[in-house]
Formats: C-alpha cells, sequence, structure tokens
C-alpha cells in the first residue's frame, strides 16, 4: 500500500519559481534559488531567519522583471562558495555579498547559449566534482535542448542534446547510475554510468509520469526517488524497481524539486512555485511558492561539491 504524507510550511517564501534546493551542510542552510527574479535564497532552521541576495542582476520583487538575470540552478563548491547556471552560462561567486551588497559574480568565458530562445534550468555538482546542468526553452515550441557539464578548470561539454525540458537530476552512491527527468518525455530515465569517468552509457525508462509532469528529483540513503510532480500536488518516492511506495500531498498544485537537510538530513525541503497561476488559482492556493518540510522516515545524502 502506498504511504500517504503531507507537508507544512517551513519558508513562507512566496517565490515565484522557487527551485534547485540544496542542504548546505558546513553552514547548516538550506538554499535554493527563484529562477525568474534571479534570486538565491538561504534559510536557517535553527533560527528561522530566512534571506537572499540577486547574484547576477539588481534585486526587486519575487515577479518577472525586465531587469532580471534569472539564475536556473545554484550549486555548492569546495571552497565555500557557488556555481550557477546562470539564463545563458555559468559562473562562480562567494557564498555571501559584501559588506555593501555588491556581489563579485566571475563568468566563465567562451561558452554562451541563446537566452533569448532557451534558458538553463536545473543543475547539480555531480560525484566526479563538475557541474551538470541542462536548458529549457523559454516557449513550448522552442528548439532542442540539452545537458552540458562544467568542469572546474572551465571547459563546457556537451553530454547529450535533444532535450524537451531539462530537469531533475541525481546518481547512486556507487556512481553508476545517472537519474535525469526531461520534463517533455514524461518520466525519469536512469543512464549507466562509469563510476570513474561519469561517462553515460545505456538509457532506459525507470518511471512514467501519466499525470503532471516530472520535475525535480533527489535520492534518498535508501537509494529510493524522490520525484516532484508539477500540476499534481505531488511529491512521489519510487523503490529502485520503480514501484510507487510514497505520495506526499501538498495544499498548493505545483511542486518543484526537493532535497534532504537539517542536521541528520531527515528533513525533506520542498520548493513550490506561482508561475502561471491565475489570480483565481492563487487566491485557492496562497501558500503557492512557499518552501514546505515534511519528515518522511528517510534520509538523505550530503550533497555533491564543485571541485573549485
Amino acid at each position: 500500500m502506498t504511504r500517504q504524507l503531507t507537508a507544512g510550511i517551513a519558508v513562507p517564501s512566496q517565490c515565484y519559481l522557487a527551485e534547485g534546493p540544496v542542504w548546505d551542510q558546513a553552514a547548516r542552510l538550506l538554499r535554493w534559488v527563484d529562477i525568474n527574479p534571479g534570486h538565491v535564497h538561504a534559510f536557517d532552521p535553527a533560527t528561522g531567519a530566512h534571506s537572499r541576495f540577486a547574484p547576477a542582476g539588481p534585486d526587486g520583487p519575487a515577479v518577472p522583471r525586465d531587469d532580471a538575470v534569472p539564475v536556473g540552478a545554484v550549486g555548492l563548491t569546495r571552497s565555500g562558495g557557488f556555481v550557477f547556471a546562470l539564463a545563458d552560462g555559468f559562473a562562480l561567486g562567494p557564498a555571501q555579498p559584501g559588506g555593501g551588497g555588491e556581489y563579485p559574480l566571475s563568468r566563465v568565458e567562451g561558452f554562451r547559449v541563446d537566452a533569448s530562445l532557451i534558458r538553463f534550468n536545473d543543475g547539480k555538482p555531480s560525484p566526479w566534482g563538475d557541474f551538470w546542468a541542462g536548458t529549457m526553452p523559454w516557449k513550448e515550441d522552442g528548439p532542442a535542448c540539452a545537458l552540458y557539464r562544467l568542469t572546474p578548470d572551465g571547459r563546457v561539454t556537451e553530454l547529450f542534446g535533444g532535450v524537451g525540458l531539462s530537469n531533475g537530476l541525481d546518481w547512486s552512491d556507487d556512481r553508476g547510475t545517472f537519474y535525469y527527468a526531461d520534463s517533455v518525455s514524461g518520466g525519469v530515465d536512469v543512464f549507466a554510468a562509469d563510476p570513474e569517468t561519469g561517462e553515460l552509457g545505456e538509457r532506459r525508462r525507470l518511471v512514467t509520469v501519466e499525470a503532471g509532469i516530472p520535475d525535480g528529483l533527489t535520492l534518498d540513503a535508501d537509494g529510493c526517488l524522490w520525484v516532484a510532480v508539477f500540476g499534481t500536488g505531488e511529491v512521489r518516492r519510487y523503490t529502485p524497481d520503480g514501484d510507487l511506495d510514497t505520495v506526499i500531498r501538498l495544499p498548493v498544485d505545483q511542486p518543484t524539486s526537493m532535497a534532504f537537510g537539517g542536521r541528520d538530513l531527515s528533513t525533506l525541503y520542498i520548493t513550490t512555485a506561482r508561475e502561471a497561476l491565475t489570480t483565481a488559482q492563487v487566491a485557492t492556493q496562497p501558500h503557492a511558492g512557499d518552501i514546505f518540510a515534511c519528515t518522511p522516515g528517510a534520509a538523505g545524502r550530503p550533497p555533491n561539491l564543485f571541485a573549485a
């Protein structure tokens, strides 16, 4: 029988498109991005403190703005800073702005995508110290996209193309399996991976989502797969064989991703969105865009770090 769980509000963040949460073990903070406004958020569960900054453009309200520079994903680095997938490329920066609010963002030169047609979306550091991130079109009839790898020396490689909307990604503990959601494909695929190099091999479908859109994902310490199903108000856990065994129901329609955090990595933090909701829909789900939390009886794993 499938377990049914619920989640409560952890951070009333009211983001437009909260995504890509990661638990920063060193700082004991939950971090995530609000993609379209270009914000990077931090939350301290011990004190309840919540902060944000805009690394690539001016700060402003959590709505799409002409002057905002979107941030598709953020990862933690071994040196204590961040690696970013911006709208059109990659960048590095420290863990927080300077005393005057300035943020010394350092762009990775020599690589750009056409941000008028596509933008970067979800991304994570890999077990090999690289940063993997994929792109998505701004419009449904946009061009095919791809998944890319940034190495610590600044080289960018396209891992594969033909992607409709690049989303959640993670790796097994033995580094032999890569989990990946192309949202347009309607499911989560697994690739064989070389444990030494990360080179990808055979690809197969693990989970097909019949209703809703597969969005962000993570693995737990038991090797089970957690998937945010955008449009359904559900986060689902699947066994390594692809069987559904747990559903977390949320009071909002658009969960986007999740990450385990807290001192023992036993709290599952879930990001959500208000993107594309009408005024009437927001009125019926006023906590859309907030961060939720649940203790599902499973634990997570420490995040991978970019080797820079």
